[in-house]
């Protein structure tokens, strides 16, 4: 399996930046859409959102069958615009936020772990972001 070449997913979310950055940022709004899908769920996110900060999102099957941490420290991060981080096994993710007017699209790119299939991952991370997209779009703040 190739684990050099990055992976893409991305979507476009009619909502203003401003609005993508804060409920993709704060823990409390990352709890309600971390997730692949229904089965699955964040009960823990925490976030020091600075370069040198780090976070940590639990994640674990609704049914108490599996579950692990995602976690890292930022590399980056311009408000409104780019996060970037290394994940706790080195391997590396940036996100660009790229917002016009009510619409923002969001690019994460990351460099897949060894042990699944890649088209996997970019489905995992792909059903991720389209449930944050669909929280957003749904969310009133």
């Amino acid at each position: 399996m190739e684990s050099t070449k990055k992976v893409t997913v991305e979507t476009t979310i009619q909502a203003s930046v401003e609005k993508v950055w804060e409920l993709w940022t704060e823990p409390t709004h990352i709890k309600k859409w971390n997730s692949p899908s229904d089965d699955w769920h964040t009960p823990i996110a925490e976030n020091d959102l600075r370069v040198g900060g780090e976070f940590l999102s639990r994640m674990e099957a609704k049914d108490g069958s599996f579950g692990f941490d995602f976690g890292g420290t930022y590399d980056e991060v311009k408000i409104n615009e780019v996060i970037a981080y290394t994940l706790g096994d080195g391997r590396k993710v940036d996100i660009t936020f790229k917002g016009k007017e009510d619409q923002t699209v969001v690019i994460e790119t990351f460099d897949p772990e060894t042990t699944n299939p890649v088209e996997f991952q970019q489905q995992g991370w792909q059903a991720i972001l389209d449930n944050f997209k669909k929280y957003v779009e749904q969310t009133n703040i």
